[in-house]
């Protein structure tokens, strides 16, 4: 049988979806009709129901309207996990555009980068990221900048009091005075329309969004998603979940929502179905602990470094994690143990899955409940997803068992990489989309990565660019030759590791150049460990051995491991 995994569907998931075809904002109206007095998002002890949630995104679509935002014009929001990141990304699609999720975390430079490259007329950011957007907008084609603030939806007097922890914790306190640039997202919220906006959408053709990610060969591509590829994602997701109850589930929200993972399982989901988001804008041991106890969330998708973050916590026992009863984790492998104790600490169940922005992102999950789950295995493709392994070389299908590279098609897969055909042409193929990753599947349909084909790091869950750090490092006076790599990391999944050639009698110190580097790099990307060499391994061309230096570091935990044992 060609797609094995078939048979080993419960009942309940449905080998054809169904969903409605309808753009992502019209399952917040339908949502606001259903349950408008259910609350929609908690966030640090504001509770915001379905039908305001609605009304407000109604008022920021209105409002981008009368700044001159038409269909498919792009508008970025750079902000973790608030009310506002929500009421953002439906008033965008609302009144017709594009949204360009943009990392919080993304310094002068990537900013730039991004709003050139996707052409973004407007931006939504926090306050405290306000001169970060106005240092570079002149180089962009953004037109206006709206900016709130975390103590915008806190309620009294966490909202009085929140400025002076701001302040003690970045430094800064940033006023904003309206302009016709620069615009006030409590002043949106006072005077905008809310009526609805009648805006023809094509299901499967427009785009919803531009989620950047990239390789080891370029900048971060913008991968085009489809309202098509997002809602058809969202649903495959609730398939997955076939024993959780519409309108009743709560979400805790710590994945961000400029992650496309995210995004579609914890924002776009519990507005399809009605369920309870509790926001948390940063990961904190503690605080998450804490808001599990209290706000009892059902539903956790995650990260393998947040969960371990967790179990690792000291005062762990003191805390009743038992509400929670289904565990998505991605972006990185999920270690065995940390799924065992897990599951042992809270009664649910934690399994592991895998996906691509490119395919919104989930293409492959085990099963959470009624059937086999099978260790070091991403599970079997999701309802209406196939997928195959394929040779390298001829690019024929493999017979099971045969390591090759894992391609996947389905309804979830991007429409292409944002003004790069030729990027888009090598990754899409008859309706496949090649993810560069190695694997197998076995007889049963069981589907397993072996190795990466692309050099990109993943590090807590991030996807990090080894050409971006480069470059930045390439342009400090006393590098000579670097190259940046993932290595292994008990906690991280990886982490960033830069090897440097340093220029003749140059006397630069690791310090030094952790200090430049942050200055244009976000905190995630920064090389956690630098390695000052005298050469790097080339080919006969003078290509850098990037490989090669991950092997080596490879062969000494290998090494290591065989000491203690």
């Amino acid at each position: 049988m060609e797609r094995p995994w078939l048979e080993l569907y419960p009942e309940e998931i449905k080998k054809e979806l169904e969903y409605n075809p309808a753009p992502l904002q019209d399952y917040l109206t339908k949502a606001a009709e259903l349950y408008p007095e259910k609350s929609a998002i908690h966030f640090m002890g504001k509770e915001i129901k379905y039908n305001e949630l609605y009304d407000s995104a109604l008022k920021f679509a209105n409002y981008l309207k009368t700044l001159g935002v038409e269909k498919g014009d792009r508008v970025a929001i750079m902000l973790p996990n608030t009310p506002q990141s929500v009421i953002g990304y439906y008033g965008v699609l609302f009144a017709g555009g594009v949204v360009v999720q943009t990392n919080p975390l993304y310094m002068e430079r990537e900013i730039e980068y991004q709003m050139n490259d996707s052409g973004a007329k407007v931006i939504l950011t926090l306050d405290i990221l306000f001169p970060r957007v106005t240092k570079v907008m002149k180089e962009t084609s953004l037109q206006h900048v709206i900016v709130t603030a975390i103590k915008d939806y806190l309620p009294f007097p966490k909202n009085l009091i929140y400025p002076f922890i701001q302040k003690k914790q970045y430094g800064i306190v940033v006023k904003v005075e309206p302009s016709d640039q620069f615009h006030l997202f409590t002043d949106i919220m006072k005077t905008a329309d809310n009526k609805p906006i009648d805006i023809p959408f094509d299901f499967e053709e427009d785009l919803a969004l531009l989620q950047y990610t990239g390789g080891t060969t370029g900048f971060p591509k913008g991968v085009m998603l489809t309202h098509k590829n997002l809602v058809s994602n969202a649903a495959m997701c609730d398939a997955w979940l076939y024993k959780c109850k519409k309108g009743e589930e709560i979400m805790l929200g710590i994945l961000p929502f400029f992650h496309v993972y995210g995004m579609t399982a914890v924002m776009i989901l519990s507005v399809m179905q009605g369920y309870k988001m509790i926001l948390l804008p940063k990961f904190d041991a503690e605080t998450t602990l804490k808001t599990i106890q209290k706000q009892r969330p059902t539903l956790f998708p995650g990260a393998p470094t947040i969960y371990i973050g967790l179990l690792n916590h000291p005062e762990l026992k003191k805390y009743d994690l038992s509400s929670i009863d289904s565990c998505l984790s991605g972006s990185a492998p999920l270690p065995v143990e940390v799924q065992q104790r897990f599951e042992e600490v809270t009664g649910g169940k934690l399994v592991e899955g895998y996906g691509l922005t490119e395919s919104s992102p989930v293409t492959h999950a085990n099963f959470l409940w009624d059937r086999e789950r099978i260790k070091g295995s991403i599970g079997i493709p999701w309802p209406d997803t196939d997928a195959g392994v394929f040779s390298m070389e001829t690019g024929e299908k493999l017979p099971p068992n045969e390591i090759g590279e894992i391609w996947v098609k389905g309804p979830q897969v991007m429409k292409g990489y944002w003004n790069k055909p030729e990027e888009t042409e090598m990754t899409l193929r008859d309706g496949w989309l090649l993810t560069g990753d190695l694997g197998y599947m076995d007889e049963k349909g069981y589907f397993y990565v072996v190795d990466r084909k692309k050099d990109m790091i993943i590090a807590g869950g991030f996807n990090i660019y080894p050409r971006e750090i480069e470059e930045v490092l390439y342009e400090h006076p006393d590098v000579q030759e670097v190259v940046a790599a993932g290595i292994p990391d008990p906690y991280r999944g990886e982490t960033v590791k830069a090897y440097v050639v340093l220029k003749e009698n140059s006397k630069v110190t690791e310090e030094e150049l952790d200090s430049f580097a942050r200055k244009h790099l976000a905190a995630y990307k920064v090389p956690r460990l630098y390695d000052f060499r005298d050469e790097l391994p080339k080919t006969a061309v003078g290509k850098i051995l990037r490989r090669a230096l991950v092997e080596e570091e490879k062969n000494k935990l290998n090494d290591k491991d065989e000491k203690l044992g």
